[in-house]
């Protein structure tokens, strides 16, 4: 009795350990998402954290960047995939360099890729084509573009200014994440036609301090 409900248990284990492999499988599947996210990163506060690459055009080259591109995320309507092609084909690099006005850091460009890019199906020139013009249907409001000194804001301030800029814009598709007590990023919700659209679970991981710490861009290359 007891060798047989072993061999039951051991064949139920199998049964959902296969399941389990196959939902994952398909989750990194290239091509295979619901929509995206274009995530719009504060370049200031990523300048004063640890990760930061002194040396590198972001954070001490000539031009104060402000709201610069982390990536275009592909999403499920639940969890994300990533790491799609292990074998994904290196990023030609006249393609990195044509990326650094907007993502100004050639290990972004490459990682970016690498763990996004290779999930959408598309050639690294199509993802990145992709990504500028996801960019491109999002407006900066106008109060983010200054220098201007340090500043203390909310959340909500940050994305009530992105939905004024916006038209279309709604509250559920849009995210104000923070480190630190300071802006990190602004991640948006769209759909594989670069429309807005809602994505409850991206919203839900906004930040939920009531203030943030807003630090300016570089006035020049001095630092």
């Amino acid at each position: 009795m007891m060798a047989r409900a072993a061999a039951a248990l051991l064949l139920l284990l199998t049964s959902l350990f296969a399941t389990a492999s196959t939902a994952s499988a398909q989750e990194n599947t290239p091509g295979k998402f619901d929509f995206y996210v274009l995530s719009l990163s504060w370049s200031p506060s990523y300048c004063l954290s640890k990760r930061a690459d002194e040396d590198g055009p972001q954070c001490a080259g000539p031009r104060p960047f402000h709201f610069v591109v982390h990536g275009l995320w592909p999403q499920h309507e639940a969890g994300f995939p990533e790491y799609c092609d292990r074998k994904a084909p290196r990023v030609p690099e006249a393609e990195i360099g044509r990326m650094l006005d907007i993502m100004p850091s050639r290990g972004l460009v490459i990682h970016e890729w690498r763990k996004h890019g290779s999930c959408t199906g598309l050639t690294s020139t199509a993802y990145f084509d992709a990504t500028r013009e996801a960019r491109s249907r999002v407006s900066i409001p106008a109060t983010y573009e200054a220098s201007g000194e340090w500043r203390t804001t909310t959340p909500g301030e940050i994305e009530a200014a992105f939905r004024q800029a916006n038209p279309g814009l709604g509250a559920d598709m849009i995210a104000v994440t923070c480190n630190d007590r300071r802006l990190q990023e602004v991640r948006i919700c769209m759909n594989k036609g670069f429309g807005f659209r809602s994505c409850p679970e991206v919203d839900r991981r906004s930040c939920r301090s009531d203030k943030l710490a807003l630090p300016p861009a570089r006035a020049s290359s001095s630092r």
